[in-house]
């Protein structure tokens, strides 16, 4: 039997299908553990409110028809936007100030994944959005109809709908005692949507004052950093060491063991190291936005305050070493690219993956291991004669995700060569793809890049650092949820060396624990409070402001 499109039966399927679709829209969570059956036996009080809309004569219902449409397809985007940024940073999609992170993204598919898979998963998202769109607007549309030929019944059912939702909303109902029945979240997130973009665009006035509030600008260079001068002062970020590496019960068994023998050899040559906790403006990703709240003293959390902040001329601790006729380097592995905003900090050099000399292979999106990076610091810097006091600024990358393959650690520093040795490492180890496919194993995976990280840094201040040397190392943010964990802090681990008791002793009111290792009841800082704390205890006191 031939079935026509327009027969009853496919008329009513097709608007039965139009309901469901903008039920669904409706309340359609943005958290990934409420996309489940209980989540949707909910009544939207939008429904009524849509309905009664829907009512207008047919031109303006047909506007109002697909602005709303289109509007609920994009709510349905973001909220999806939202899952994807809860679990890998953390927090909620910001529509005003996230799309630069898009390019990042795709980068980091690319390089983990290959051009085709990124190109392919670009094409994919770009028609999955138009079809949703397109979906809940063609919905919108075909109720609007119904609706028109039925204005009675449709009243009926939207004030059955909104007495039900008040019921339901007055007394409390839940489904299994959690989520409630009422439901009101495309409103609310409409609305929160709204503000957090209000919001974004009034901070952008806020944050140009509070550049200019800077206690330390005027101070004279003469008076800066002074119990500091003829060190070499080295600031290394270690790519995704969160708290959980030391906490977390599936970690710390892996990293604690190593962390402390570590400590126990620096002890025994010679070195001091005290250790605290600092709480990142960025969870997941975005390590340049705790970069710069680290060398700025100020809470970048976002691209825009970012952007801002390296268009200032805001004192960084980079700026005040420079300032001082000390060489300030940046070596950044991680970057393929030109850096201007190096300008800005106050780098003397920016040695990157172009200039420093690898031939060996990427380890997916690391385009170096970290020993290679070590290492090749002698080469380019540190071992130079004669030279300047340095300060460096080094972030590492062997523990960016998706930490896979992680390069194994050469005993034989001589054996890392031009890199051509790590050839077989990522031949022979595991691959992003297949680690990912079982999560389970990610989290360890996180461990061991941690270990590899700082196993490779510790042994470089053991095998070539000297008694002028001061390294603090710190991580730049946690990992995303899949290996920190549900509910994980923002807080990283920082950890300051030295053969120097006098540094030490500067640092006595942080009251940080001996070792690499903080406590639990170890202080806690705002990463943004380091810079001033550190221009404190190593030079002058901040001018009257």
């Amino acid at each position: 039997m031939q079935l026509h499109l327009k027969s009853p039966a496919v008329t009513r399927s097709l608007t039965t299908l139009a309901g469901l679709v903008v039920f669904a829209a409706l309340i359609f969570p943005n958290v990934l553990y409420r996309l489940t059956p209980a989540g949707f036996v909910r009544i939207p009080v939008e429904g009524a409110f849509l309905i009664a809309l829907l009512l207008l004569p047919r031109r303006p219902r047909r506007i109002a028809g697909v602005v709303l449409g289109v509007l609920l397809g994009w709510l349905v985007v973001e909220k999806c936007l939202d899952m994807g940024f809860f679990s890998e940073l953390n927090r909620p999609f910001d529509p005003v100030l996230d799309w630069v992170l898009f390019d990042d993204a795709y980068s980091f598919v690319v390089d983990s994944y290959g051009k085709a898979a990124a190109i392919g998963a670009v094409a994919a998202i770009v028609l999955l959005v138009g079809a949703v769109m397109a979906l809940t607007t063609w919905s919108v549309l075909r109720i609007g109809e119904l609706v028109a030929g039925n204005p009675k019944p449709a009243l009926y059912a939207a004030g059955g709908t909104a007495v039900a939702w008040a019921a339901t909303f007055a007394l409390g109902v839940s489904f299994t005692g959690g989520i409630p029945i009422a439901a009101r979240s495309t409103a609310t997130y409409a609305w929160d949507r709204a503000h957090q973009a209000q919001a974004g665009l009034k901070d952008e006035s806020e944050f140009a004052k509070e550049v200019k509030q800077d206690a330390f600008a005027t101070v004279p260079a003469a008076q800066m950093l002074t119990a500091l001068e003829g060190k070499d002062v080295i600031f290394t970020f270690v790519e995704s060491y969160g708290r959980s590496a030391i906490e977390h019960p599936t970690l710390a068994p892996v990293v604690d063991p190593v962390l402390d023998r570590l400590g126990g050899q620096l002890g025994s040559a010679g070195y001091q190291s005290r250790s605290g906790w600092l709480t990142s403006p960025t969870f997941g990703g975005g390590s340049w936005l705790a970069h710069s709240t680290f060398e700025s003293g100020l809470w970048i959390n976002n691209q825009q305050r970012y952007r801002n902040l390296v268009s200032s001329n805001r004192l960084t601790l980079t700026r005040a070493f420079h300032n001082k006729d000390v060489r300030t380097v940046s070596v950044m592995p991680g970057a393929t690219r030109a850096w201007p905003e190096g300008a800005f900090y106050g780098y003397d050099q920016v040695w990157d993956s172009r200039n420093l000399g690898y031939q060996g292979p990427k380890f997916s999106w690391a385009p170096m291991p970290d020993q290679y990076t070590l290492k090749q610091l002698n080469t380019v810097e540190y071992k130079k004669t004669p030279r300047k006091p340095l300060m460096v600024e080094m972030p590492l990358v062997s523990s960016h995700t998706p930490w896979a393959p992680i390069p194994a650690y050469l005993d034989d520093w001589d054996r890392v060569g031009d890199g051509s040795i790590y050839a077989s490492m990522v031949a022979d180890g595991k691959q992003p793809k297949a680690l990912w496919a079982d999560p389970r194993q990610v989290r360890p995976e996180h461990g061991k890049s941690i270990v590899y990280s700082v196993t490779s840094l510790v042994n470089w201040v053991l095998k070539y650092g000297d008694d002028k040397l001061v390294l603090v190392f710190l991580g730049d943010h946690q990992p995303s949820p899949i290996a920190s964990g549900a509910g994980a802090s923002h807080d990283v681990p920082i950890s300051i060396v030295t053969k120097d008791k006098a540094v030490i002793e500067r640092i006595t009111d942080w009251r940080w624990a001996d070792g690499l290792r903080p406590r639990g009841d170890t202080p806690q800082w705002p990463m943004n409070a380091f810079r001033d704390r550190f221009f404190t205890a190593f030079g002058t006191k901040a001018a009257a402001s």
